[in-house]
């Protein structure tokens, strides 16, 4: 498969392919109505919501077998969310030179097997496997933070990759559902890691000191966390992570001493998963290019607001933050950006192709 850059004509093109796959393409295997709480849609947890099936993608004489070799991609699976998680697990075969080259690996709290029906029947030919993940692992350790999304146990399932996923695989992308790969996914795949347990874009311009509470930095003990360290913020919506080196150095164990600090002894941050991360590993990390997260194209985590590309060259959209493409453009009321991912949408209801 040719690689094709990414253009806003490309988005125009995928629209209207999008177009006549529509009529094409009306293998639905369910139907379900939405409960709106909010500015929130939820799906009933029983029900997995309708998708057209994706064009199959195969590889170039060149790719050559790599099944000993895969590419490997985690992300979570939910009934919520699952619309996204389509959108992205399509982005990545369209971009991908070598598309059977790229194995996922999802994990699931429940309904696995509906969801498996879901992924089989949208992307007949994918290479996939789901893992259920035992929330009970973590929901103790779990505290309120500002957004309700960010206090569901499958938020933390990224801390457990090394221990859901089978020994023998030893390198694996982790990506949120709420974004779409824009680039060849093997150009992230194949980073450099130098060694490091974790590669992500890091933004050593943002104000670190917001990701955590007054009560932690003054703490003469727990404000030494960081001594010594160019401490940089990163978003763990798109990490390249060597899970044998986190299993072999105990990474779960780490992560979750900060959770428990922060459940048990004194409230240290405000905002999910992220900043346990952000306590092990900011300033020991392999920094990747900033094309791979154009992240917070969802706004804040309160009002979710329409943002704007940052300048540069664009691998990644990450629609991170309360804003979700799927509900902006199903309101009518759809942020410009929110446009680029609707070409990648295979709700089998979406009808925002064809609006103005």
């Amino acid at each position: 498969m040719t690689f094709r850059s990414f253009t806003y004509s490309h988005a125009l093109r995928g629209i209207l392919s999008l177009f006549f796959l529509s009529l094409n393409y009306n293998n639905y295997f369910y139907a379900t109505e939405a409960i709106r709480l909010g500015n929130i849609i939820r799906l009933p947890s029983c029900k997995v919501p309708p998708f057209r099936e994706a064009p199959a993608f195969w590889n170039d004489k060149e790719c050559g077998s790599n099944k000993n070799d895969p590419i490997n991609v985690a992300m979570t699976l939910d009934v919520n969310y699952v619309r996204g998680t389509m959108a992205a697990i399509f982005s990545i075969l369209q971009h991908s030179g070598c598309p059977e080259d790229v194995h996922f690996h999802f994990l699931a709290a429940h309904d696995t097997e509906e969801l498996t029906m879901a992924i089989k029947s949208t992307f007949p030919y994918l290479d996939f496997k789901i893992y259920l993940f035992d929330s009970e692992r973590v929901s103790d350790k779990i505290s309120k933070s500002v957004r309700q999304a960010l206090d569901q146990p499958l938020n933390y399932a990224r801390i457990y990759l090394a221990d859901a996923l089978p020994d023998d695989i030893g390198r694996v992308i982790y990506l949120d559902s709420d974004l779409i790969v824009v680039d060849d996914i093997a150009k992230l795949w194949n980073v450099d890691m130098e060694e490091k347990v974790v590669a992500a874009p890091e933004y050593c311009n943002a104000n670190f000191t917001t990701y955590f509470t007054e009560e932690f930095w003054k703490d003469p003990e727990l404000s030494k966390t960081f001594e010594g360290k160019k401490a940089c913020y990163f978003n763990t919506g798109v990490m390249v992570m060597d899970i044998e080196k986190w299993r072999r150095e105990g990474y779960t164990d780490k992560v979750e001493g900060w959770m428990r600090v922060q459940k048990q002894e004194k409230r240290i941050y405000h905002l999910g998963s992220l900043p346990p991360f952000l306590l092990v590993l900011a300033g020991n990390i392999k920094g990747v290019d900033h094309r791979w997260n154009q992240h917070g194209l969802g706004g804040d985590n309160f009002e979710g607001k329409c943002r704007s590309l940052h300048p540069g060259r664009i691998s990644l959209l990450h629609w991170s933050g309360k804003g979700k493409p799927w509900l902006r453009l199903d309101s009518r009321k759809p942020c410009s950006i929110d446009h680029l991912w609707a070409p990648y949408d295979l709700y089998s209801s979406s009808k925002h192709f064809f609006d103005e």
